[in-house]
């Protein structure tokens, strides 16, 4: 039977059943190639990995460098910042604290981390406050350079996965709930830490 002979139903049956077979296809060349969702997006700025093991460290319970103890093998928020904490440093360690509670069941997985930059000791009735909040000192200009940052590295927050790399950093007055957002979907997505 050629075409001519078909009936029309089964004509239009046949061209409908190609169209729906074809349809994925060019809608995933379509998705992939044409249209990018922002929800695809990371809001932090993905910077070079970078090995922050071997950092000294010192707080009011001795707190570990990244490579081990306290920190090892957890997702570390770290905020840079001087020990006399003006109102900007407690915004940060309030965010910090709130993002890690944010993160339900996961919010064992962070660590909130202050790297005092300038050696002044953060009053101890504020560290109470941000109970939680790993406190560790430098005077290494060494180990602030591993924190790259446009502007000054006291305006950012950064993210350091559970192998001690620097991966991640947010703006100043980053949204918190974008940040929330990144961080769920790394912990979602991460088999380590």
């Amino acid at each position: 039977m050629s075409d001519a002979t078909l009936p029309r139903r089964p004509r239009r049956e046949l061209w409908l059943l190609a169209l729906v077979t074809i349809m994925p296809v060019v809608a995933s060349y379509f998705a992939y190639y044409v249209w990018r969702p922002e929800s695809f997006r990371n809001y932090g700025e993905l910077v070079q990995p970078t090995p922050l093991n071997g950092l000294a460290a010192a707080s009011r319970e001795s707190a570990p460098p990244f490579d081990s103890g306290v920190l090892k093998g957890h997702w570390v928020i770290v905020m840079i910042d001087s020990g006399a904490c003006d109102a900007d440093c407690k915004s940060k360690l309030w965010q910090m604290r709130q993002l890690r509670l944010t993160q339900g069941k996961d919010m064992d997985r962070v660590v909130r981390a202050w790297l005092v930059d300038d050696g002044a000791l953060p009053d101890p009735e504020m560290l109470e406050e941000y109970e939680g909040t790993v406190v560790l000192q430098t005077q290494s200009s060494a180990l602030i350079e591993k924190f790259p940052a446009a502007g000054a590295r006291r305006n950012h927050l950064f993210l350091v996965d559970p192998l001690g790399n620097l991966m991640m950093r947010f703006p100043k007055n980053a949204d918190p709930n974008r940040i929330k957002k990144d961080l769920g979907q790394l912990l979602r997505i991460s088999r380590i830490g």
